[in-house]
């Protein structure tokens, strides 16, 4: 078996604090592993048998609801932890994660994620951060859901992924991966007609432009506005 350097995941806030041989001993468990475009990393209901961190790509985390509809719950960034089940008390995936472009990820056993957190204080403390941040943005997203029209919804979760993703361009912010009008309608609980129909609009007013599966946020301050229920005056 080849050795993973400890410089993979040396500069990566979940193992912040870590020493030298603290990472090589997390790094002995670990195998790497590659997965295409759309390929699944893992499924909902599935035996959890690994957790894993994004070293490379971005994911989308899917959740398919008892009527079959599918709600985009997150993006994965590199340096972020998925699959971790066992730390929500679970032993199979609460959603399936599905590579958005080629990805490439580190993979422990599950049975692993108690040992380290013992044995790794601050490993455990920033994976339960991570967690504690993501039960904040879907609680954020349910009162969104609940509570504001569609074209704030749509603008909060735009602004969302220029915040994590944000990738400058001489248009304005790009989001820095293949995203549909689709997956937008799946991350805002509407439709995919309603989104493109939004999208066009705010096209047309210079808010973002828009491409295949590319949205770049030309204003982000006024699309705030929209997100806040304001009315954009320009």
């Amino acid at each position: 078996m080849v050795r993973l350097d400890r410089a993979l995941i040396a500069g990566l806030p979940l193992f912040s604090g870590m020493a030298p041989a603290d990472l090589d001993k997390v790094l002995e468990g670990a195998t790497s592993r590659r997965v295409a475009k759309e390929g699944f990393i893992f499924e909902q209901g599935g035996e959890a048998t690994s957790f894993f961190v994004l070293l490379d790509g971005r994911v989308r985390v899917v959740k398919t609801t008892p009527d079959g509809q599918q709600v985009i719950v997150r993006y994965i960034v590199p340096g972020e932890v998925l699959g971790i089940a066992r730390a929500l008390g679970r032993n199979t995936y609460p959603a399936s994660a599905i590579a958005v472009v080629d990805c490439v990820l580190l993979a422990w056993p599950e049975r692993l994620w108690p040992e380290f957190a013992a044995a790794f204080p601050s490993f455990g403390a920033n994976t339960y951060k991570m967690i504690g941040q993501r039960l904040d943005d879907v609680q954020t997203q349910v009162v969104e859901m609940a509570t504001e029209q569609v074209e704030q919804r749509v603008a909060h979760a735009l602004l969302r992924l220029v915040q994590q993703t944000g990738k400058k361009s001489s248009d304005g912010i790009l989001i820095d991966f293949p995203i549909s009008r689709q997956d937008i309608a799946e991350m805002t609980g509407t439709t995919l007609h309603t989104v493109s129909r939004l999208l066009t609009a705010w096209e047309q007013k210079g808010l973002v432009k828009s491409a295949r599966q590319q949205v770049t946020i030309v204003a982000p301050h006024r699309l705030r506005l929209l997100a806040d229920g304001q009315t954009d005056s320009e």
